[in-house]
């Protein structure tokens, strides 16, 4: 998880981002793992959920792929990262770190909303157990 240094009110999040054209969610997730946090050889473990809510600050349609993803263990526990490159995120700095679950705050955007998928003790105090409107369950 991550908090924008000059952004705070945007909340903690995990990283997220756009799929390319022609690229898979899990190829996507661990672009933007890699882009957001600096971390590399995370690998995807499975889908969690797919997700259909609303953009919550356009309105705007969206489909969100939840993934759980395994770190490598030799990575630090917290750290800072600054975006390189030349896209919309180049120079954002982000604070990342790993944390115990369940959490004890929820995700901005509601990410955390499908950690009870993966272990039901995995919700986070004070977030919603149940499936968000528009979320769908995989096959």
């Amino acid at each position: 998880m991550f908090d924008h240094v000059d952004f705070p009110e945007a909340g903690t999040q995990v990283p997220a981002g756009g799929v390319a054209p022609g690229e898979d969610p899990e190829r996507a997730v661990l672009r933007e793992v890699a882009e957001e946090t600096g971390l590399r050889g995370a690998r995807v473990v499975r889908r969690i959920a797919v997700d259909g809510r609303p953009h919550p600050g356009t309105g705007r349609p969206r489909l969100t792929t939840y993934l759980l993803l395994d770190a490598p263990p030799e990575g630090p526990v917290e750290w800072e990262h600054r975006v390189r490159g030349d896209g919309g995120d180049a120079g954002m700095r982000f604070t990342c770190r790993f944390a115990p679950l369940p959490l004890a705050h929820p995700l901005a955007d509601a990410q955390d909303a499908h950690l009870g998928r993966v272990d039901p003790r995995w919700v986070a105090r004070g977030g919603a157990a149940g499936r968000p409107e528009g979320a769908r369950p995989l096959r």
